[in-house]
């Protein structure tokens, strides 16, 4: 909070202190979850967890068919079965559907972990491409849209597509 109140103030000087003409085409704004979202980064990054989501749906349907199988079985033949089997089959049922929460929030944590490790590093590659764009062209201050709580912001100073075009230049470069 104290930090967005010193922003607002240095911002504040800088249009008094420079005009506000100047100042305005000085100062332009990107919108980070676009670029995640379009650039050919983003994209990949995306198709990459998705199809790690669709891997580990697979291992999890594949348990819950297994336990779905053991439970249509403990239905139909629990009544013929001993007390000890039919003991040891519910046992054997409650340690897979215990099994099976366990992997799926494992699988859930492994997910977001991953989403968090292409995000930041994306974020890191963004950091110097936004950099090299604002100093081209000769911006004091570029805001990211969102965070920064921009309420108004005039076309001409969106950087967003010219940073998505940046970004996939420089990431197709390498």
């Amino acid at each position: 909070m104290r930090l967005a109140g010193t922003l607002t103030a240095g911002l504040l000087a800088l249009l008094v202190g420079a005009g506000a003409a100047e100042a305005q085409s000085r100062i332009a704004f990107v919108d980070v979850q676009k670029v995640l979202v379009r650039s050919v980064s983003g994209l990949a990054a995306r198709e990459q967890l998705e199809r790690e989501k669709a891997q580990m749906q697979k291992e999890v349907d594949a348990r819950k068919a297994e336990i779905d199988k053991l439970r249509d079985e403990l239905e139909k033949k629990g009544l013929l079965l001993s007390a000890e089997a039919k003991r040891e089959k519910e046992e054997s049922f409650q340690r897979r559907v215990r099994d099976l929460r366990r992997l799926t929030e494992d699988y859930q944590k492994e997910l977001e972990k991953k989403e968090q490790g292409l995000t930041q590093r994306i974020l890191q590659e963004l950091t110097g491409v936004i950099e090299r764009v604002g100093k081209e062209r000769g911006l004091l201050l570029v805001l990211e849209k969102r965070g920064a709580s921009v309420i108004y912001g005039a076309a001409e100073a969106d950087l967003t597509e010219e940073v998505i075009k940046a970004y996939d230049a420089e990431k197709g470069k390498k």
